[in-house]
């Protein structure tokens, strides 16, 4: 029996002359705004993918008019920390060379729409002139590694961000090609061999991966919706070491049961002192045995799933040289953000501010975009950007404060977060009209459903109980709706699979309730079942909890098991 066929992108990588492709030959054809097919699969490895804007497409069809091209550049930021010198050079990009708005993803990262091809070089060399850079944030590689905003405890979350830096730094490719196209680097001379890239080799891995760090009780990184993932571990107020976590991911494919979401196993624990090495090594094992013939199958969730765990943990052992120690006790208790004002144990202040959908803008009655640039402007802590699309301004000085302060007042930001306790718990993906997979709206839609089911939440008494609610305009899973208690899931034009039962700290996969649901029935389908939450809710039950108790929907369990029919009673609470 023959080997299965590779799929297309590994020849692509192949190709490349790690990573380079026809990359520069392609920015320099003013004949189109496009770059060639294979160039569009290799730019990704430096962040950025091309897109058309999906409403003009009719028109200039019609026309016999080009695609509307532009491309969107993603701005890695470790931990999501970035100076107010870098804010304040993303938001002179947006209006210089994108569409005029920042998007904060659910990664922790910026990204910029809109940017036209003869701009994307100038935009890229701009974003490294004050050190941030785009290589990695998509692609086959290891992407923005992420890592709580605002651990209750500093010195924690000093310790948490230092090693998801560490980890970044370390996994990122060591191909000259990003330097060579978007930063004039001199260029050198290539080998057939793997020197160039000691960790992931000439194919990197068969698809990207995901790396989380999060400090208990908050899992608001979402660590069980994540390839690998670091649960911190604090002994007398000092961060000792992670649990490890593998084999996380969220993307499906409709119609196709062979694809599903999956939660990770937390199978080990490692010191502080080795966490870069077990990021290594779980990476490597899954650049050595990751399927590269199905790219569908090609995450390690699956790689996880078809060897087990158990083989995972004693791959990985045999990789480090050493065992990984058992698992030690953690407790998640929620994945949302914490709003308003906080102060650590430093004295310093940080204020969480809601941004809907994670897109910061100025409008005619509410002026964020300018109050954001005003602060960084006088600003001398930082920005934290959160896995939920919100912004932390992090780190304000006690001499700070006052001016900070009246800024938030002056644009309106004092009082973002006195809204719904659901509206605080949304998340959305771009979808429409930029996003090529996306088959209904997200981003432009989930406002006004939130809006339509706040009047019930006003009704029953719910306007201030947590409900996580995310929806994604495809099954790829960009805004993890599938671990949220309410998901929305594109289905078609204004048509969504509904889902409910995740878990309220993210520990749980939630449950196909209705599919191809049209967005007009989306509120009555769902008013009744939030109206009964109110009236029959155990004391501190939450709503993903209470749909499975009251038969709304079935729990889920690892895997394919996605698909199938489980009884609440087969299997035990996870998390």
């Amino acid at each position: 029996m023959s080997e299965k066929k590779l799929s297309a992108n590994e020849g692509i990588k192949t190709r490349s002359n790690y990573l380079r492709g026809t990359i520069a030959e392609g920015l320099a054809d003013l004949s189109t705004g496009c770059l060639s097919e294979d160039d569009q699969q290799l730019i990704k490895f430096h962040g950025s993918y091309q897109q058309d804007d999906r409403d003009l497409r009719p028109d200039r069809r019609k026309h016999r008019l080009e695609k509307a091209y532009s491309f969107m550049l993603r701005i890695r930021l470790p931990g999501g920390v970035s100076t107010s010198e870098q804010w304040l050079k993303t938001d002179w990009l947006a209006d210089t060379f994108a569409n005029g708005t920042i998007k904060l993803t659910t990664r922790q990262a910026f990204q910029l729409h809109g940017i036209i091809k003869t701009n994307l070089k100038r935009t890229i060399k701009e974003i490294n002139d004050v050190a941030m850079d785009t290589i990695a944030a998509c692609g086959d590689v290891n992407r923005n590694v992420m890592c709580n905003p605002n651990p209750f405890l500093s010195s924690v979350h000093a310790d948490a961000l230092q090693a998801a830096k560490d980890i970044s730094a370390h996994l990122t490719p060591a191909t000259r090609a990003y330097h060579e196209i978007w930063l004039d680097g001199e260029k050198v001379q290539t080998s057939e061999d793997d020197e160039q890239e000691p960790i992931y080799g000439k194919t990197y891995l068969p698809r990207k991966f995901k790396i989380t760090i999060a400090v208990p009780p908050s899992n608001d990184v979402d660590i069980f919706a994540n390839c690998l993932s670091f649960i911190a571990i604090v002994e007398d107020g000092k961060l000792v070491g992670y649990n490890v976590a593998v084999g996380g991911g969220m993307g499906s494919t409709h119609g196709n049961e062979a694809t599903y979401p999956r939660i990770a196993d937390v199978i080990g624990y490692c010191t502080k002192e080795q966490v870069v090495d077990v990021a290594e090594k779980v990476v490597m094992v899954q650049r050595d045995f990751g399927d590269r013939t199905d790219r569908k199958h090609s995450r390690f969730k699956y790689t996880v799933d078809d060897h087990g765990p158990e083989w995972i943990l004693a791959k990985l052992n045999e990789y480090l040289g050493y065992n990984l120690e058992p698992v030690r006790e953690y407790k998640f208790t929620d994945n949302g953000d914490r709003f308003g004002w906080v102060e650590d144990e430093t004295g310093d202040s940080h204020y969480t501010l809601f941004v809907e959908g994670g897109r910061v803008l100025d409008t005619a009655d509410y002026p964020m975009r300018t109050g954001l640039r005003e602060i960084a402007k006088i600003h001398d802590g930082d920005f934290r950007l959160t896995a939920n699309q919100n912004l932390m301004i992090a780190k304000i000085s006690k001499e700070k404060r006052p001016q900070i302060e009246a800024l938030l007042e002056k644009y309106g930001m004092a009082k973002s977060h006195e809204r719904s306790a659901l509206r605080l718990a949304t998340i959305a993906c771009v979808a429409l009209p930029t996003c090529a997979l996306a088959l209904a709206e997200a981003e432009r839609f989930l406002p006004e459903i939130v809006t339509q089911l706040e009047e019930k939440l006003e009704q029953v008494g719910l306007r201030h109980d947590s409900i996580t609610m995310r929806m994604t305009g495809c099954p790829n899973g960009c805004g993890r709706p599938f671990i949220s208690e309410i998901g929305f899931v594109g289905f078609g034009p204004n048509r969504y699979n509904v889902y409910l039962g995740g878990g309220h700290a993210g520990q749980r996969l939630s449950k196909l309730y209705r599919k191809d649901v049209p967005a007009s029935e989306i509120k009555p389908l769902l008013d009744p079942i939030l109206e009964h939450y109110a009236k029959e809710r155990q004391e501190g039950e939450h709503f993903g909890d209470f749909v499975i108790r009251a038969g709304y929907v079935e729990k889920t369990i690892q895997g394919g098991d996605f698909h199938k029919n489980i009884k609440p009673e087969a299997v035990a609470l996870q998390g």
